[in-house]
């Protein structure tokens, strides 16, 4: 197998780490504060774009585990084993953030909300199938088992998206582009590009990792050394 160059994921964490410079400043420092909550609004210009790319990675992870199960090709395990590293690490930071967020508004670190219940347990059921992962031997069954409990556990997203409206939640509604100010869109979209390039790099990393140690498991055992060679 052709080893890769690290040429791209460096270009990609460049490119994103000045998109998240730039939009982290704008957010700080020139955009306004929000007319009620005040300079704790700011920190969604770290929060939305978090939860939007969360969401994309865990589905490219479903996409991932419903085209190893169609074709049955190790490149798609590979991709989905990068997704499920990924999107855990945003899950985590999402919820970190939201309680960061939630105690100067709320007045506490975590409330059993619809919104954060669903996305505790869509943490929870993710990080289960990357345990999975780690202990199954067998390349084949941990492929096959972890994309049927992706395509499983990916039934908790749309849940977690549409809870704010389907049950009385503390957390807002989403919002549009279209209903969000063009002094608070402009640093919370330049954060979305630097997330999603950040993302992107994490995950061709990841793949690539991935697709070295299927490498190292598919070697044939060595052959046994003969006696004589020995003595």
């Amino acid at each position: 197998m052709k080893r890769p160059t690290m040429l791209l994921p460096i270009m990609l964490f460049l490119t994103s780490a000045i998109c998240l410079i730039l939009g982290t400043y704008i957010g700080l420092f020139v955009a306004p504060a929000e007319q009620h909550m005040g300079e704790v609004q700011r920190i969604m210009y770290v929060h939305v774009p978090t939860a939007w790319t969360a969401m994309l990675v865990l589905t490219w992870a479903f996409v991932s585990a419903v085209m190893f199960l169609i074709r049955a090709s190790w490149r798609w395990d590979n991709r989905l084993e990068a997704a499920l590293g990924v999107s855990v690490l945003f899950c985590l930071m999402l919820c970190i953030q939201g309680a960061i967020w939630a105690k100067p508004t709320w007045g506490v670190w975590w409330d059993w909300d619809p919104r954060l219940t669903t996305t505790a347990v869509l943490l929870m059921a993710f990080a289960g199938i990357v345990a999975l992962r780690h202990f199954i031997d067998d390349p084949a069954k941990r492929a096959t088992w972890s994309s049927v409990a992706t395509i499983i556990a990916y039934v908790d997203v749309p849940i977690v998206y549409f809870s704010v409206r389907w049950w009385n939640s503390l957390h807002q509604q989403q919002s549009t582009v279209s209903t969000i100010s063009r002094d608070f869109l402009i640093p919370l979209m330049t954060n979305f590009a630097g997330m999603l390039l950040l993302v992107i790099a994490l995950m061709v990393l990841r793949t690539r990792t991935a697709a070295l140690r299927l490498e190292d498991e598919m070697l044939p055992a060595p052959l046994p050394v003969p006696m004589e060679v020995m003595a």
